[in-house]
Formats: structure tokens, sequence, C-alpha cells
């Protein structure tokens, strides 16, 4: 049977309510319609209300929600509303729809862990990275060794560039930061130095500090920042859009191919940019004992001479030979276990850059102490 187009008509009830009868067919083609007639049956009442749903012939889910979008905001406005007369099709779908009865959504609790669990999966997952840390380790290690025997093993097309990269492009702000390092490092100690009339040792403070640890530590430093997080980076992007696993399916090792030229490259250019560093930062102190303090070139370049041994150079290239390693090895690591897509590549450079600069604090401090034991 066909349905008749939708209609409200209005009676009053005793107690100063109001009913509506609804009639005809109300679904998602009649809401518009619906809510002008039922802004124009209501006119502004706010007393209870009784809808009359005997003379409703259909009724789908949006005309369902209309009722009770209706039944709800009278019920937020404190009036009183009711359904009654559903039949057949019609009731069903109310109570299909009708959501007063719902219960709340259960919020899970995450289950309790207790301190003894939480010390155990922390000390798992140290265990964990320490192991991978260790394979990483030796991996590289043996590709070493078969790059020793077997050059050829090694990817060197683009070895030169990564050497320019990390040695030659860094030539600008490593010369800038070591001649302020040598110039801030003599500033500092020229007044103090003058009233004892000890002006001629600035050559001395300068030329040691700067070739057995400022030097090497600084420029270790820059390089990290520049070629460590560079690597790391380069490195998590190509893992996290699979070109690592796909030269893992070409047969290529990602570590002769990709980490051994890259730890090569930092290992020979490294000892190249401290000696820089060296020079540079010698000659940012001269120019304060030689402004400052009244020496003479001849003056200043006699003394360091004199304080300066081979060795203590030789410490400072030993030293910047670990850090080279360090600085390779662990971006490339980070940037091998990198995850998580543009956000995953981001967090992994970061943590490349921080466990870098601890571990050369760290390197630093055990070379210290072992050439301080050793007496050199």
């Amino acid at each position: 049977m066909e349905s008749q187009p939708f209609n409200i008509e209005r009676s009053d009830i005793d107690g100063g309510g109001l009913r509506l009868v609804l009639s005809g067919a109300l679904e998602m083609e009649a809401a518009v319609a619906f809510s002008v007639a039922l802004e124009r049956a209501l006119g502004g009442h706010d007393g209870s209300l009784l809808l009359d749903l005997s003379q409703l012939q259909r009724l789908d889910g949006a005309g369902a929600a209309l009722l009770y979008g209706l039944r709800a905001r009278r019920a937020e406005a404190g009036g009183q509303i009711q359904l009654i007369g559903a039949r057949g099709r019609v009731a069903e779908i109310l109570t299909l729809y009708d959501d007063s009865s719902a219960q709340p959504l259960l919020r899970l609790s995450s289950p309790h862990v207790d301190t003894f669990t939480e010390v155990g999966q922390i000390a798992w997952s140290f265990g964990l990275g320490i192991r991978g840390i260790f394979e990483f380790i030796g991996q590289v290690a043996a590709a070493s060794l078969l790059a020793l025997r077997k050059p050829s093993s090694v990817n060197w097309t683009g070895f030169g560039g990564l050497m320019e990269r990390a040695g030659a492009d860094a030539l600008p702000i490593v010369a800038l930061i070591a001649f302020l390092i040598g110039l801030v490092t003599a500033f500092q100690a020229a007044d103090t130095l003058a009233q004892y009339g000890a002006n001629v040792y600035i050559a001395d403070m300068v030329g040691l500090s700067m070739t057995r640890i400022m030097g090497p530590l600084m420029m270790a430093i820059l390089v990290a920042g520049r070629s460590g997080a560079g690597f790391a980076a380069e490195l998590g992007t190509m893992k996290v859009s699979e070109e690592i696993d796909a030269l893992r399916v070409l047969g290529l090792d990602p570590i002769r191919f990709l980490v051994l030229p890259r730890v090569l490259a930092l290992v020979l250019m490294v000892p190249l940019l401290t000696l820089l560093a060296d020079l540079v930062g010698i000659v940012g102190g001269g120019l304060i004992g030689i402004t400052f303090l009244e020496l003479t070139p001849a003056a200043f370049v006699n003394r360091l001479t004199e304080a300066l041994e081979l060795w203590d150079v030789i410490t400072g290239l030993i030293l910047s030979v670990a850090f080279g390693v360090a600085i390779g090895m662990i971006a490339c690591e980070r940037g091998l276990a990198t995850s998580g897509g543009a956000e995953g590549v981001g967090r992994f450079t970061t943590t490349a850059v921080v466990t870098i600069l601890f571990h050369l604090v760290l390197i630093s401090a055990v070379f210290t102490i072992l050439f301080q034991f050793w007496g050199v």
C-alpha cells in the first residue's frame, strides 16, 4: 500500500500538554519537512509532549534518529516526552534504534604490572639492545677483515663523495670553531698569566690543550652533528623505504655496501680534521698571546716547540681515530635500526647524535686515564 505524505496534527491535552499525531512516512527524504512541521506544531511549547505514532505508516533509521533526537533534546531541557502507538514495522525500527537501555562502554584497565616485572622487562630490553650492538660490531669487524683480504668486496663507488662530505665540506666550520676555541681559551687565561709574569706559558696551555683533548673532541662533536646525523638519517630513510631489504634481496650485504665505506671515510678524515683544528686553534691562542700579552711571534713559536712533543700530537690523533670509529658505527647502527616511517627517521637520528656525544665524552675520559697510566 502506498504511504501518504508526512503530516503532523496537533491537539491539546489536559494539564497543559500537547499531543502530536504523526502520519504518513517519516523517512530521510522527509527530514527537512519534519523539522519545519515540528517547529510549527510546537509553537514554542515547552511542556509535556505526547507523540502518537499510530498513524505512521513507514519509518526508517533517519526518521527514528530524528524522533530520538527530539526526545533527547526535550529531556535535556527538563521537558517530558512519550512515544506511543507505534505498530508493526514502525515499532521494530524504533526498538532497533532505541539507545535508552544501552549500557556504557566498559573501559578496559591496563593490567597491573608489578615492580619486579617492570625491572625484568627493562633488563630484558637492555640485554637485547646490548646483544644487537655486539652483533653489529661483529658484522663490521668481519666485513673489515674481508675488505683487507678482498678490497673489491667493499663498495668504493661513492667513497670519494663520502670523504668529501665528511672532510672537505667540514673544513670551514671546523677551522672557525677551532680558531674561536683557541682564542677564547687563551683569552680566559691571559689575565691570570699576566699577573704572575708568566705570559710566555700561554703557548704551553694552548698547545697542549688543543693537541691532546680540545682539538680532537671539539672537532668530533662537529663531525657528529654534521656527518653522524647525516649518515643516520640517510640510512634510516633507506630502511623505512625498504631499500635495505632490496639490497639484501639482490644479495648485497648492507654492512659492506653501506656501513663500511662510511666508517672508513670518517676514520680517514677525522684525524686530518683534527690536525687542522690543532693548527688553527694554536693560531687563535697565539693571536691572543701576541696581542694582549705582548709576546713576539718568535717567542710564542719557540715556547710552543719546547712545550709540545710529537707524542702530544699522536695522542690526539689516536683519540680522533677512536672518535671516527665511534661516530661512524653508532650513526650507521641507529640508521639501520630505524622504524616507524618519517617520524622514526627523526627520532632515531636524534638518538644517534645523543648516543654519539655520550660516547665521545666516555672515550675521551677512558683514553685520558690510559695515557696518564702509561705516562704519556
